[in-house]
């Protein structure tokens, strides 16, 4: 019997990696797309898939292509608050890629009606994972990281006793200002900034990596999803991005997980679709492993990361006024409103301000508490935003 797969922000990166793993695997079948407004790319999707039903989220994207899918017999439904009226029974696997806060809604809307849920979004674990974990527990529903990072740290410690994990680390490749002192490229452009070693990822997700904020957030999913003290938890430049996580298990045994720069590869094992590996890849694979420098990172190189420091042992509304004070100076910065050092400088200054630190006493309740936060932090950024040379 073939597994049904939805896959939630299919034009993305994730959701394109998660469709080339599923393609032409007779075993699974993928019964729903959706998509916030690239709906030319999720028109090929569907067709190419052969998907009957489809999400789009923004309103007048849906009311200009709408007949264009009916068409072809495609069911199009606008906005992922449908989710419980198109999905009736439980399905096999549900692959959250939506980027983004916007995508804990649709999260927590669709963990109901799938037996697994294989998340790729930050922004959800880190501000809602309280949220997901009650509803993954009220529903009986199985959670599998994706991310290449967290499916490594699972995957390794799944069969294993928590109270033998000593230390995780979190690797990370540096991205493309590794070399490279913060003075020397305060005022470097959005297209150098994007341009990322190893991985082909979207702008944003490039641009926190290359001020390695991204490796904050998995450092803070990782204390989330695996019930993590702050002081467990490290993080290393590994270049070459080989090895994705490594953990010192008591009794001095050390376990790392590698794969090549490739997410096909954790949404496949996922899945359970394991493809065979051929002779002339493990050769090359070997030179990879012959090849493992790891380093720690400089904070002269990446001041954000003091920010790591200032993390709670408890849930608050810290998550969530990070995450919104980094999306915004990122959009920011991309549209040229800001230069690349002011995403720092601006962070790091704010996230201390007595206004803002008042919250980290209090945590949300819901997912409304959570938009409301994320309002007050826009309006407070908008207020004291700073432009640095």
């Amino acid at each position: 019997m073939k597994k049904n797969i939805i896959i939630l922000g299919s034009t993305g990166s994730i959701g394109e990696s998660s469709l080339s793993a599923i393609y032409n695997k007779k075993n699974y079948k993928v019964s729903l797309l959706s998509t916030k407004s690239n709906v030319q790319k999720l028109y090929k999707q569907a067709i190419r898939n052969n998907v009957k039903k489809v999400i789009i989220e923004d309103k007048i994207s849906f009311n200009r292509y709408k007949n264009k899918f009916k068409k072809k017999k495609i069911n199009v439904y606008l906005g992922h608050d449908n989710l419980n009226k198109i999905v009736k029974n439980k399905i096999d696997y549900c692959i959250n890629s939506i980027s983004g806060i916007e995508g804990l809604f649709p999260t927590l809307k669709i963990i109901p009606f799938t037996k697994n849920i294989l998340i790729a979004n930050k922004e959800s674990i880190v501000c809602g994972w309280e949220l997901i974990q009650k509803n993954l527990q009220k529903y009986k529903t199985n959670f599998i990281p994706i991310d290449s990072e967290h499916f490594s740290i699972w995957s390794l410690i799944k069969n294993e006793d928590k109270q033998n994990i000593e230390r995780v680390i979190l690797t990370a490749s540096g991205g493309p200002f590794l070399k490279k002192k913060i003075k020397n490229i305060s005022n470097i452009k959005p297209n150098e900034a994007i341009r990322h070693p190893k991985w082909k990822m979207g702008k944003k997700i490039s641009i926190d990596s290359s001020t390695m904020m991204n490796k904050i957030f998995e450092f803070i999913e990782a204390k989330k999803i695996f019930n993590l003290s702050n002081n467990q938890i490290n993080i290393l430049i590994h270049p070459n991005s080989f090895v994705h996580a490594i953990i010192y298990f008591k009794g001095n045994l050390i376990k790392f997980l590698a794969h090549d720069t490739d997410m096909k590869i954790p949404i496949s094992n996922a899945l359970g679709i394991k493809d065979s590996i051929n002779r002339k890849s493990i050769s090359y694979k070997l030179k990879n492993l012959n090849d493992l420098n790891f380093e720690f990172p400089k904070i002269e190189t990446f001041p954000l990361l003091k920010i790591l420091k200032l993390i709670p042992k408890t849930n608050s509304y810290f998550e969530t006024i990070l995450i919104t004070l980094n999306d915004e100076l990122v959009l920011k910065y991309l549209k040229g409103e800001i230069n690349y050092i002011s995403i720092q400088l601006n962070l790091l200054k704010l996230i201390k301000k007595p206004y803002i630190k008042r919250f980290y006493k209090l945590k949300p309740k819901n997912i409304y508490d959570i938009k409301n936060m994320i309002m007050i932090t826009k309006n407070y950024l908008d207020k004291n935003l700073k432009y640095y040379e």
